[in-house]
């Protein structure tokens, strides 16, 4: 439930879900801590005594040093860090968390700084912990089909590690030729192609963590069963509120015989939705299954020239990959299916090159659509696919409402929405409307059955409507787990779970019984 600034002011968290390409508002916050002594160490008594174990060129302490981890991709939010750090190791990682543990500072650990939902927006009195150093891949094996790598490897250099025994990592988020893999595995990253080979955690085997104290732990294993809790799936998703990620061991998967891919285009955006929900039916599991509508779909035709229609209602990118004589027989079902739903065009991508301009547009979505006005606001909620076409019909519904732009990018495959709302932050009250309509969004993604994020997670972003999808004995049972790892809570403070007390402030209301209570929406 979205809450104005004002009646958040004894509440230091923020309260919008505010992503700008171009903020012309930019806000500094800090986040709320467990209550232990406020910190009395200056930053260059911290870096002198972190110098003990670390090179002192690796603690920055001045602004100009700093300035550029004071905000994630939720660039509406900034935070001048207290100290950033940059160990190049595990031991220095677990020294810096050791002496942190000692002198109660809190600690926020950070990857490539791509995500989307602030959870690694700096701590005002806290450390900055880079993992950008530990960027090494350690260890290929092409036989068990395993890649060994540190936090801050990027995603696609894994795949291109791999690529000469014919293997690739197979999620594939929009930022992967920047975003690391530690990013990913905190906050359970998914992609394009995630509805046949799953998410992160469906692609990695096992993890080594640090504790806030210290602890070095090895969780999940290369065999195919592990005996006892599965605490690696704990850890995989948990924004960093757990642990710090210092190795991890992914599986990577042969290169498939052939893929292709389907473009098609609608006249009215309802059909697409209803072609996604009797695609995924008949029983298909596409490669890739992605939907933008008019809006994103000019946009990135704009950006990347990759021959879409765009004068289309809504297009979809339908992926068939593996031997050649099932993508033959699957892209013949599908183009079926799209006939059947009303599809005004469909085409087969003549060869590789166009199936991989294709792609381009769609990943290139996001920044093609910065540039269509000065900010934009993006959400990243999921419902059932079979609600898709009605979702769709109610957002645009609300923007003519609303009077502001709505371009719609979707994971349609597993109904992920990433809803990008348009305005100018210029405007006096544009942001107000724009995150009024927003917190209308995820209201609707949770009365339709989903929930408030898929793959961006919660951190600052959606901390707020965590209070609006679950109730007390849900939020005190993440306590429960976080303070199993973290007992001091020094570990991303004042992210992805609210205290209880926060939701009672902000009138937080929560779902009882997979029941929200919500307006009866407009029939179409």
């Amino acid at each position: 439930m979205s809450v104005s600034p004002s009646s958040l002011a004894s509440i230091p968290v923020p309260d919008g879900k505010h992503f700008s390409s171009e903020s012309h508002e930019q806000k500094s916050v800090t986040t709320e801590l467990p209550t232990y002594p406020e910190i009395q160490l200056s930053p260059a008594q911290i870096r002198s005594a972190l110098s003990r174990w670390l090179p002192e060129s690796s603690i920055l302490i001045s602004e100009e040093s700093k300035r550029p981890y004071e905000t994630d991709g939720l660039s509406a939010y900034r935070q001048m860090p207290y100290v950033v750090v940059l160990p190049a190791n595990e031991k220095e990682v677990q020294a810096v968390l050791r002496y942190a543990h000692e002198q109660r500072i809190p600690v926020v650990a950070r990857g490539s700084g791509t995500g989307l939902s602030g959870g690694a927006l700096p701590h005002a009195r806290g450390i900055l912990l880079s993992l950008a150093r530990l960027n090494r891949i350690l260890a290929i094996d092409p036989l068990a089909r395993t890649v060994r790598v540190q936090p801050g490897v990027r995603n696609l250099a894994i795949s291109q590690a791999v690529a000469p025994h014919g293997l690739y990592y197979a999620p594939d988020p929009s930022s992967q030729i920047a975003c690391s893999i530690g990013g990913n595995v905190a906050e359970n990253s998914g992609g394009v192609h995630c509805l046949k080979y799953g998410l992160t955690f469906h692609n990695v085997m096992s993890i080594r963590v640090l504790t806030m104290s210290g602890d070095l732990l090895e969780l999940g294993s290369e065999a195919p069963e592990t005996v006892g809790y599965d605490l690696m799936a704990l850890m995989i998703g948990s924004e960093g509120l757990l642990a710090v990620i210092t190795e991890i061991i992914v599986k990577v998967i042969a290169k498939p015989q052939t893929a292709k891919v389907i473009l098609a285009s609608f006249d009215r955006i309802e059909q697409a939705g209803d072609a996604v929900a009797q695609i995924i039916a008949s029983g298909i599991i596409p490669a890739g299954l992605e939907m933008m509508d008019r809006l994103a779909t000019r946009a990135a035709e704009d950006f990347v020239h990759a021959g879409y229609p765009v004068e289309a209602a809504a297009v979809l990118l339908c992926e068939s990959d593996g031997l050649p004589i099932v993508v033959d027989e699957e892209l013949a079902r599908m183009k079926e299916i799209l006939e059947s739903a009303g599809a005004s065009e469909i085409r087969v991508a003549r060869d590789d090159d166009e199936r991989q301009k294709f792609w381009a547009g769609r990943k290139a979505a996001f920044p093609a659509v910065g540039r269509l006005a000065p900010d934009y606001y993006c959400i990243d909620g999921t419902i059932p696919r079979s609600r898709l076409g009605e979702v769709l019909t109610q957002i645009a519904h609300w923007s003519q409402e609303f009077g502001l732009e709505v371009a719609n990018v979707f994971h349609a495959g597993d109904g992920n929405l990433h809803p990008l709302i348009l305005y100018d932050a210029a405007i006096p009250d544009a942001f107000e409307k724009t995150e009024a309509l927003a917190a209308k969004i995820l209201e609707l993604c949770v009365a339709m059955g989903g929930t408030i994020t898929g793959e961006h997670g919660v951190g600052v972003e959606k901390i707020n409507q965590m209070c609006l999808q679950f109730g007390t004995e849900e939020l005190e049972i993440f306590h429960g787990i976080r303070k199993a790892f973290d007992p001091t809570g020094l570990l991303n403070p004042g992210k992805a779970i609210p205290t209880l007390q926060r939701c009672a402030e902000i009138g937080g209301m929560h779902v009882h019984e997979n029941r929200l209570p919500f307006p009866e929406l407009p029939r179409f």
